[in-house]
């Protein structure tokens, strides 16, 4: 009987998903600031001018969970029905309990009193919706996971014309842009259908990225050399792209006369390209953590990358409740606001040291862990301990 070749554990993932998760933190930290410095004040300009240079962690996420997908199931004999069960019940637990813990913790440090029919009643609505608390992503995900298996036809349908799918695919993501940057602003939308007047929670919308995962992750190791053998093209285009973002919020300001919103939109057509060579450089650096890995690199910085990569999901669904503590503790600081900017790194290293120490507990202490998509349990087997290497249904590339 033949044996089955284990998959071979790719360590870079784990770094890519720890940058772009700090990426997303970041973001929402910076926003932060933003809204308490002095308005006007050359503070808030720097923050509003390279603000943009923080819009492909998004794009990134969603390249890596078609990437991990695809790598999980792409060479497997799928039984879709077991595959959508696990998978929404997988993460729809997640993503209904923290709803409602963070509706009730909202509710709660704002100091009114819970009205329960509201509450359930504004759940229900933030559940059905996901534009409450940053979980836009996990309603994006959902849609993913149903057009999945049409995903993974297509490719296996046309072994000899993957190249093509996507180039057409970032044809598509091109037009896209285009249009919601130049098109959609001047439509009435009312009427339309959420998931399409509310385009950031389509998931057609980000279709190149799930894509272009799912490419990667089809033809890794030529992905991989190609990337390996431009990447000094690759890193120095990418910054190139971030101080060109600079320039794009001027030019969207000045010229364009966008409101603030429109200027920092990530759906332009200059940050999809930006936002792909970000996506490549990183690929890039976590190939470069991996041959670390085998030359010497410092346990505790391998341990620190690990130990972020297991809980990466858990910080992203946590991340409101030291973001919420952080605007607080602004709103009572009166500084200068060269010097609020200058503490921007201290309130950065609180949400993301808070959101990891969250995640960890509930990834150590069970039953928690089925909060954060690590459950420590099985309904029918019990109480298990949790094996290091086996990967989550958000974070892994192999189960």
């Amino acid at each position: 009987m033949a044996t089955k070749k284990k998959k071979k554990y790719l360590y870079e993932v784990d770094l890519m998903r720890v940058l772009f998760i700090g990426g997303v933190l970041l973001n929402h930290t910076t926003t932060a600031f933003k809204n308490n410095v002095g308005n006007g004040s050359g503070s808030q300009l720097f923050i509003e001018a390279t603000h943009l240079m923080l819009h492909f962690t998004r794009m990134g996420f969603m390249f890596m969970t078609g990437l991990v997908l695809v790598l999980n199931y792409y060479n497997r004999d799928n039984h879709w029905l077991h595959f959508w069960k696990k998978r929404y019940i997988s993460v729809g637990i997640p993503y209904i309990g923290w709803n409602a813990i963070l509706m009730w913790f909202a509710t709660v440090t704002a100091g009114v009193a819970i009205n329960w029919p509201d509450y359930y009643k504004n759940l229900i609505d933030a559940i059905i919706h996901g534009n409450k608390y940053y979980m836009y992503y996990i309603l994006v995900t959902f849609q993913l996971y149903l057009i999945f298996p049409l995903i993974v036809y297509m490719f296996k349908k046309l072994p000899k014309h993957h190249t093509a799918i996507l180039a057409v695919s970032a044809i598509i993501q091109l037009l896209l842009v285009i249009g919601i940057k130049y098109w959609l602003p001047g439509v009435d939308r009312d009427s339309w259908w959420y998931l399409f007047r509310a385009y950031g929670m389509n998931v057609l919308v980000y279709q190149f990225y799930f894509i272009a995962g799912a490419f990667v992750a089809i033809h890794y190791d030529q992905v991989d050399k190609f990337i390996e053998k431009n990447h000094r093209v690759i890193g120095w285009s990418t910054l190139v792209m971030a101080i060109g973002t600079v320039f794009l919020f001027f030019g969207n300001q000045n010229i364009l006369k966008l409101s603030m919103s429109a200027t920092e939109s990530i759906h332009q057509p200059f940050i999809f390209i930006y936002d792909t060579f970000m996506i490549a450089f990183v690929f890039w650096i976590g190939r470069q953590y991996a041959h670390a890995r085998n030359n010497g690199l410092p346990k505790i910085i391998d341990r620190m990358v690990s130990n972020m990569a297991k809980v990466s999901f858990g910080i992203y669904l946590v991340q409101t409740i030291p973001i919420t503590l952080l605007y607080g503790i602004l709103s009572m600081i009166k500084l200068p606001s060269i010097v609020m900017l200058l503490l921007l790194p201290l309130g950065y290293a609180f949400v993301l040291g808070g959101a990891f120490l969250i995640s960890w507990f509930c990834y150590k202490v069970p039953p928690f862990g089925i909060l954060i998509g690590r459950p420590q349990w099985h309904l029918t087997k019990g109480v298990k301990k949790y094996v290091r290497n086996n990967e989550s249904i958000k974070q892994t590339v192999k189960e």
